[in-house]
């Protein structure tokens, strides 16, 4: 009598290739079963101080019930966020958020949504806000390029300011700058018509990039002229940065494209 556990054919050639799988290399593995490559995306950023202190922490947690916004609830409407129907400006890389909350305080009628990476700013922004009082502004703990995509409503803000972005100095670093053509489209994509982007600079070779970059794009038109830097605009705050780089004679450009 055959025992059904040791003659069965089907079961030995099961053992076997059992052995052999077991046998093989890693490498070999690999190509018989690959798994899905994943596509690295370029960061336009580098998370630095990320760790916040005790009390940094303390007005995070403080403050984020009121003013954080979620990358994981997606898609939001601007009206009900607000409570109001409003001209909506959104500024990404606010650093610790003094500007952004300046700009806010005195511009009421309007609603702001900040993005930023780094927690320690936006745990400084939301302390200041909600030291000024503030209602009209929110924030995302988020890569921009993300919360734009999943989380914005198309053709609906008002003005997008991107100020004092990483430059990238070295050359085989240029790429990284965020200001490239898929991003100025992508700006555009959350912008209603006539709505402006707004950036600023204060170094040259990328303020020749942006100009270069958004002077090739065919549904923005220069504020200022074809092929012109703009005037710094009064409701773009000075940062102290800003003011010490005046004293030692460094430069700032500002451009303005609108949304055609």
């Amino acid at each position: 009598m055959q025992d059904p556990m040791t003659d069965n054919p089907m079961l030995e050639n099961q053992e076997l290739e059992s052995q052999e799988q077991e046998n093989q290399t890693p490498e070999a593995q690999a190509q018989e079963n690959p798994e899905p490559i994943k596509k690295r995306t370029i960061r336009s950023f580098v998370v630095r101080g990320g760790r916040m202190t005790e009390g940094q922490q303390k007005n995070y947690d403080a403050n984020w019930a009121f003013y954080g916004l979620e990358l994981a609830d997606g898609r939001i409407d601007y009206q009900t966020t607000f409570g109001r129907q409003s001209d909506v400006v959104i500024e990404v890389g606010f650093g610790m958020g003094a500007s952004l909350v300046e700009m806010a305080k005195k511009a009421p009628e309007k609603d702001f949504i900040g993005i930023e990476v780094h927690p320690p700013g936006v745990a400084k922004l939301m302390m200041l806000a909600q030291e000024e009082g503030l209602k009209n502004l929110r924030v995302y703990c988020d890569d921009a390029i993300e919360v734009m995509a999943s989380c914005l409503p198309e053709q609906a803000a008002s003005a997008f300011q991107l100020f004092f972005p990483d430059p990238w100095h070295k050359k085989k670093h240029n790429k990284r700058r965020i200001v490239q053509p898929l991003f100025a489209q992508q700006v555009a994509n959350v912008l209603k018509v006539d709505g402006y982007f707004h950036m600023a600079t204060d170094w040259e070779p990328y303020a020749e990039h942006m100009l270069e970059v958004m002077e090739a794009q065919e549904n923005y038109s220069n504020a200022a002229g074809k092929g012109n830097y703009h005037p710094r605009p009064e409701w773009r705050p000075l940062t102290k940065f800003e003011q010490r780089g005046e004293r030692l004679g460094h430069g700032v450009w500002d451009l303005i494209y609108k949304k055609q």
